[in-house]
């Protein structure tokens, strides 16, 4: 999860919301780092989720990742749940909740439905107070910016 965190520094030294990602595999450890950049990139799909989906896929040579663990800083979105379901991740670790766009536990159970097709084991909690501060601080300079203009 500090791997995460550090990406997520760079998402907001970019002027994106501050989310990192990592992709773990149990043979050749870190595959993949990602972090939001939907600013940077102007693309709504630009999530560190994502992007770091992508790329642990294209350096496996395989779209199914099920023998991965994905940390990520962030409750996952409904985007971003069903991308990791697709993609048949086996574990996911998020750090801090999110009560308004949670798609693991705050809004919906998307990772654990058992509707679907596959999924992923889910842990909560981890490095949660440094995750959630990074992203207060973040909203708080913006408005405070915004209330400056």
């Amino acid at each position: 999860m500090l791997l995460a965190l550090d990406a997520a520094e760079k998402a907001e030294l970019n002027g994106d919301v501050p989310v990192g990602c990592v992709v773990i595999h149990p043979e050749h450890g870190l595959v993949a780092s990602a972090f939001n950049r939907r600013e940077a990139v102007q693309d709504p799909t630009a999530h560190a989720e994502v992007l770091a989906l992508r790329e642990a896929s294209a350096r496996l040579g395989r779209w199914r990742l099920s023998d991965c663990t994905l940390y990520v800083t962030l409750e996952p979105c409904f985007m971003c749940a069903g991308a990791l379901v697709n993609a048949r991740v086996k574990r996911v670790v998020y750090a801090a909740s999110d009560s308004k766009a949670g798609a693991c536990e705050s809004l919906a159970n998307v990772l654990s439905d058992a509707r679907l097709n596959h999924r992923c084991e889910v842990s909560r909690g981890i490095l949660e107070e440094p995750a959630r501060l990074q992203l207060q601080s973040f909203f708080r300079a913006k408005r405070k910016k915004r209330i400056q203009e």
